[in-house]
């Protein structure tokens, strides 16, 4: 019986880790600013069949109205109150895009915004995506309720200043936003009511913004008021699976490791690190992804969420710097997304954007701010095309045949060992993954012409970069493994895609 309650206890003190997707389900998409319609919709025709273990969706809670002369994105990150009403959509619609995701075996996790609530300048009024009453000067959220009582002002009347104060970084405003005083039990316990009508609704976990600007004994006293999933998907007892926005590129008081006991951390220093690879900036190569992962000294594995951009750095925010790679950088940015869905470090993250039109000004686009394709404020549909792309102003990464197929081969590799690495001591470099997978870049300003052992079983294999398996041939590249588990391998520095990979389904 003790041993018994031992593996409960240490089941439930991993759970927080535990992303809960289905069985060989390994990445997850970031369907940013979608609505829940069109989420519903992508879940049933597209990510479910592609294997894609779930999505993060934008913040859900209502939030304020800003015309910058038009809505910016990040006005989703300025809550009013904890109602589920925006422009993705109402609680109706949000009810039916878990319900529909979760019955294809595709999970919701949700953007929880919980530091913070509108900026301190945000006037007073009912400009609000559910029209509810509100005045930031005041720090008046009836809707909540939150008074002046539930802020953070006595401790720390003003904005952060200084980085490596730790307690100037959890206590103060970040850039303006009004700090919620998470000591206090009250101010918890709405959080957590918040977060447990998603759960019970159905979502599967949490994205938790700002992360490290609350102190982690408040993240875990929230945590432990939350149910534990909905028995209508999840096993009993399942707890939501948390990763926490934690930017720690080092050098700077607060760490990524404080925030372990609580889930996992996103590791900014995976893009930021890898876009000064594929780029060949700062005499780096991808030879010296040997040992990447820890080696390169991020988080443990097991508690790493990765991925090559996201929504603030895309965009310049948040962490990285130039170096990060976007859709805006096609070639450089398919290799990427490649290498980390090949790669056995972290739990992977796809990015699904959409489009702006850039205006760089010292090098800094101005236009950083602009929100979602809309008519008139209204978020238009995601539209997708006959060859499967999208419309409508939405870019959909995920959707393009490369990533798309990526996604399925770290779904076929999982849990297989990190083998056969080859380099050239340059930018052409190779890998497997065990005996079911197999992985060549050729990122030099030369063409690669080799034979590598691959570790797979001899046959011939379609290329999943170049094209797809189709009715038991191959619309791209085919590859020959013989009986002794070599291959040839020949790609053009010239190649719109410079890189080549198979597994095990793809294998005629």
């Amino acid at each position: 019986m003790k041993f018994f309650l031992l593996l409960s206890f240490i089941a439930f003190c991993w759970a927080q880790y535990d992303p809960h997707t289905q069985y060989e389900r390994t990445s997850i998409v970031h369907l940013f600013e979608w609505r829940w319609v069109d989420i519903a919709k992508e879940c049933e025709r597209y990510l479910g069949p592609k294997g894609f273990g779930g999505v993060q969706v934008s913040p859900p809670s209502e939030n304020i109205v800003v015309y910058n002369p038009y809505r910016p994105w990040w006005e989703r990150y300025q809550p009013i109150s904890y109602k589920i009403c925006t422009r993705s959509g109402n609680e109706e619609e949000f009810r039916d895009m878990v319900k529909r995701c979760n019955d294809v075996g595709v999970r919701i996790y949700v953007d929880a915004v919980i530091n913070h609530m509108c900026g301190a300048g945000g006037g007073a009024g009912t400009s609000s995506t559910c029209g509810s009453y509100y005045d930031a000067n005041k720090r008046e959220f009836p809707e909540v309720p939150y008074s002046a009582w539930d802020f953070n002002d006595g401790k720390c009347d003003g904005e952060i200043s200084n980085y490596n104060d730790a307690y100037q970084v959890r206590n103060c405003r970040l850039v303006g936003l009004l700090d919620l005083a998470l000591e206090k039990d009250y101010v918890r316990g709405v959080v957590a009511d918040y977060m447990n009508r998603l759960i019970d609704i159905g979502v599967a976990g949490f994205r938790l913004d700002a992360a490290k600007h609350m102190w982690p004994g408040d993240i875990k006293a929230i945590l432990d008021k939350l149910h534990n999933l909905n028995t209508a998907w999840f096993d009993s007892g399942s707890r939501p699976f948390i990763f926490q926005e934690v930017i720690d590129l080092g050098g700077e008081a607060i760490s990524s490791s404080e925030y372990f006991e609580n889930g996992r951390v996103t590791e900014f220093k995976y893009g930021a690190k890898l876009g000064t690879v594929i780029r060949k900036w700062s005499g780096e190569k991808m030879a010296y992804l040997k040992n990447w992962g820890e080696g390169w000294g991020f988080v443990p594995t097991d508690r790493a969420l990765v991925f090559v951009d996201n929504h603030d750095n895309q965009r310049g925010h948040g962490a990285g710097g130039a170096s990060i790679l976007t859709f805006w950088d096609a070639r450089m940015y398919k290799m990427a997304v490649g290498f980390m869905l090949a790669h056995p470090y972290g739990f992977t993250r796809v990015m699904s954007s959409y489009y702006w039109e850039r205006n760089i000004q010292n090098g800094q686009d101005v236009n950083d701010w602009i929100g979602p394709p809309n008519d008139n404020g209204v978020t238009k549909e995601v539209t997708i095309n006959p060859d499967t792309t999208c419309g409508n102003g939405w870019v959909c990464e995920h959707r393009w045949r490369q990533i798309r197929n990526m996604v399925a081969f770290r779904n076929v590799v999982n849990g297989e060992p990190f083998s056969n690495w080859w380099d050239n001591g340059s930018n052409q470099v190779a890998f497997g993954r065990g005996n079911k997978g197999f992985i060549v870049f050729n990122n030099d300003d030369w063409a690669l012409l080799i034979t590598l052992q691959t570790g797979l079983p001899a046959g011939t294999y379609c290329d999943v970069i170049s094209g797809d398996k189709i009715d038991g041939n191959c619309t791209g590249i085919k590859v020959y493994v013989e009986n002794d588990g070599t291959a040839q391998f020949s790609i053009s520095h010239c190649a719109e895609d410079p890189f080549i990979a198979i597994h095990v389904e793809a294998k005629l």
